[in-house]
Formats: structure tokens, C-alpha cells, sequence
């Protein structure tokens, strides 16, 4: 029996390192992001989501974004904006009012609905949840334009 829940407990730690070093690639602070994509010539992946309750954003997450073929995509070429919306989870004002600026600026009616900036900031893509893994999301990102 203790066998058996140490090697629960080494899953679920594996589970939660997993979880995070896919976290780790997105932002929330947009000016900071902006920044980046501009000095890296990346185009800028804005993900508004309601992660605590939307069914089809967490189906996003889990299909596309937290996959190894997105992540080692999004490395070399995107700066990853999380704009949450969530209903459980806490946010400072600042983060909600940035959120809430930047969905009236985008008129985003649902979610998932994913923005994609090029490197001077302007928009050259709109995107929602994508069927079929991140192979069909990633075959979209790449007919934007890249400036």
C-alpha cells in the first residue's frame, strides 16, 4: 500500500511539473509581451479564455497549447498572452482592467478566442478552437502574416 501511494504521489508531482513548464511560456502582462515580440520579431498569440469554466478553452489547452509540439512552435516563434477571464480564481484589479481594455479593443464576443498580433503590434489573425490536435492550429498560425 505504501508503494502504491508513493507512486501516486510521484504522478501527480510529475503531473503538476508537466502542468507548469506549460505554463511557463505565457504571460499576462500585455505592455511586457509587446515588448518582447517587437525586439524578437515574433508574432504575439493572445489566448482570452475563461480557464476556470470554459469548456472549450480548457479543450484548447489540453488538444493544442499544452502539448510538446506547440510548446517547441511557440518557443521559436510566438509570444504567448493568457487574457483570463476566470470566475474561481483571483486577479489583481490591474490584470482584470488590462483584460477588460483589451477584449473592447478586440471585440471579443466568446471564448477561446485567440488574437494574433505580428511584431508591430497590428492584428493578423483571429482564431478559435481548433479540431484535430495542434497540427491543424499550427497549419492556421502559419498562413499569417509574419509582418
Amino acid at each position: 500500500m505504501k508503494n502504491f501511494i508513493s507512486l501516486l504521489i510521484a504522478i501527480g508531482l510529475t503531473l503538476i511539473g508537466i502542468t507548469a513548464s506549460a505554463e511557463s511560456n505565457w504571460v499576462t502582462d500585455y505592455e511586457k509581451a509587446r515588448v518582447a515580440a517587437k525586439a524578437g520579431k515574433k508574432l504575439m498569440l493572445l489566448d482570452f479564455t475563461g480557464s476556470d469554466w470554459c469548456g472549450w478553452c480548457m479543450k484548447l489547452d489540453k488538444e493544442v497549447f499544452s502539448t510538446p509540439e506547440f510548446q517547441n512552435y511557440a518557443s521559436r516563434n510566438l509570444i504567448l498572452v493568457k487574457l483570463d477571464f476566470p470566475r474561481k480564481r483571483p486577479q489583481t484589479e490591474a490584470l482584470k482592467n488590462q483584460n477588460e481594455q483589451l477584449a473592447q479593443k478586440y471585440g471579443i464576443q466568446g471564448f477561446p478566442t485567440i488574437i494574433v498580433l505580428n511584431s508591430q503590434g497590428e492584428k493578423v489573425g483571429e482564431l478559435g478552437y481548433t479540431d484535430g490536435g495542434p497540427s491543424p492550429f499550427l497549419a492556421k498560425l502559419e498562413t499569417l502574416p509574419k509582418s
